[in-house]
């Protein structure tokens, strides 16, 4: 299985505000699925006939088949994550013992011409979109990359027991010179901002910071590495 896509862009941040939605599991309902998904392979086709049933009313149903995606083995790690952001939007709490289990981390860096993003997710996953318009896609076929994604998942672990959810709306990418780390969880969105230097010498987020840097770097080796 070919895990590795990369994909180059213009310059500047076309289409980076875009892509960047994609990423924190909390898109609106009529984003995240179309129409037309009840024709489509699981999970989608759950997501639109939960939106349907919510939509004329029937929040019951729609908590049930939300729910069952949140319970439902083997899925993308994005999908629980919506699948918990659309119950939590309709007033349905996760249990307080998987409401702060860590299911991915973005980490935000402000640079001179734009927003660096690196995505990864406890299926293994990963996203890298730099400021330039390029961006690396790992996906979970292939477990060479583990070695750098779970050190970084295991740090952000440690930083989630510590701080507590977001309340409001996600807040826009950070500007130059600073860095965000978000940690996605079924509670919703735990983040934490600070300057890139001061990032890198906090006692909690520095770990999460060098692991994040250790895994682009990781990806951008294999992206740069002759095909075989």
């Amino acid at each position: 299985m070919n895990t590795l896509n990369t994909v180059a862009g213009g310059p500047g941040e076309r289409r980076l505000p875009e892509l960047r939605d994609l990423l924190f599991g909390d898109m609106p309902m009529e984003r995240w699925v179309g129409n037309g998904s009840l024709l489509q392979p699981l999970p989608w086709n759950a997501f639109a006939s939960a939106r349907a049933d919510f939509a004329r009313g029937d929040r019951e149903t729609a908590v049930k088949k939300w729910e069952w995606i949140a319970r439902r083995p083997a899925l993308e790690a994005r999908h629980y994550l919506q699948a918990w952001h659309f119950l939590r939007g309709a007033g349905s709490e996760p249990a307080p013992e998987i409401a702060n289990q860590l299911l991915g981390i973005v980490v935000e860096v402000g640079m001179d011409r734009g927003v660096d993003y690196l995505a990864a997710y406890t299926d293994h996953s990963v996203r890298y979109y730099n400021s330039s318009g390029k961006s690396v896609f790992w996906e979970h076929g292939s477990e060479s990359m583990n070695p750098w994604i779970d050190p970084l998942l295991a740090a952000g672990r440690r930083v989630v027991l510590q701080i507590g959810p977001w309340r409001s709306a996600r807040p826009p990418a950070p500007p130059k010179n600073r860095v965000r780390l978000n940690f996605l969880t079924p509670s919703g969105l735990h983040f934490g901002e600070a300057p890139l230097n001061e990032m890198a010498n906090d006692p909690v987020g520095s770990e999460v910071l060098y692991r994040a840097g250790q895994l682009m770097q990781a990806l951008i080796e294999v992206r740069q590495a002759p095909a075989a």
